[in-house]
């Protein structure tokens, strides 16, 4: 049975893409700094406490993932955060913490898991739209991103040779707990006025990508950074008025 360890797997898009994993027949390790919910499924599931800003508690996830598990087939990173300040506010020590968790975390897991990795597996780094395009009160946030993107295409070169794959998913604005809690009304209206598809997306969309990326399917698919954005990151400006004129018609 494939085996995939999942970041940041308590909640929002990483516990929707370990249920997917489950559904799919593979076996799952949620890692998270909070406790993760493990699902109904002791044989097949694993969930561990993690840090992954720090070498010895991902050192140790991994262990105990190769310990039950005997396997590793996918890694992915989706532990963040995010501190919404303006650049002036923001403070060394909000950066620090941001690139720790969202760029060296990444890091820190792919060498970890690497050497252990079935060959043929897959990593996907879970960056953001964030990352493509800048936007107030995200020069943490959004440059750990953008430095994510590159670092997927680092990896996808090195470990090419080790029959590793390794690609990003870049989230639009999705429908997760976080988003719920910090975008006002107007903020989504501003959203929706800017994405083709003019909706947020779900967490189990994002799921969907994710774990095609790890499969078989997406054999001959590294080294790219999917936008999974509902067409936002596409789009320039007008699309509002553009929408108004077509219901006058």
């Amino acid at each position: 049975m494939k085996t995939a360890i999942v970041t940041g797997a308590a909640r929002g898009i990483g516990l929707a893409t370990a249920r997917k994993f489950l559904a799919e027949g593979w076996a799952v390790a949620l890692l998270d700094l909070a406790d993760a919910t493990q699902p109904d499924a002791p044989e097949t599931t694993l969930a561990r406490h993690c840090d992954v800003s720090d070498p010895a508690s991902a050192a140790a996830a991994v262990a105990a993932v190769m310990q039950k598990f005997g396997r590793i087939d996918a890694l992915v990173n989706n532990a963040g955060i995010a501190i919404f300040k303006p650049l002036l506010e923001t403070t060394l020590e909000d950066w620090n913490q941001v690139l720790a968790v969202n760029l060296t975390g990444p890091f820190i897991m792919a060498q970890a898991v690497a050497p252990l990795m079935t060959r043929g597996g897959a990593m996907v780094n879970i960056t953001s739209i964030s990352g493509l395009r800048a936007s107030t009160l995200r020069v943490a946030y959004g440059t750990s991103k953008a430095g994510l993107a590159h670092l997927t295409k680092q990896l996808a070169v090195e470990l090419a040779g080790l029959g590793i794959r390794v690609n990003a998913v870049a989230p639009g604005p999705v429908d997760t707990a976080m988003a719920k809690a910090v975008h006002t009304p107007e903020i989504r209206a501003d959203y929706h006025d800017a994405i083709p598809l003019n909706r947020y997306g779900l967490e189990s969309e994002l799921a969907e990508v994710i774990v095609f990326l790890c499969s078989d399917k997406a054999s001959y698919l590294t080294g790219q950074v999917i936008a999974v954005d509902g067409g936002f990151d596409s789009t320039g400006i007008g699309l509002a008025t553009l929408r108004a004129a077509r219901r006058n018609l």
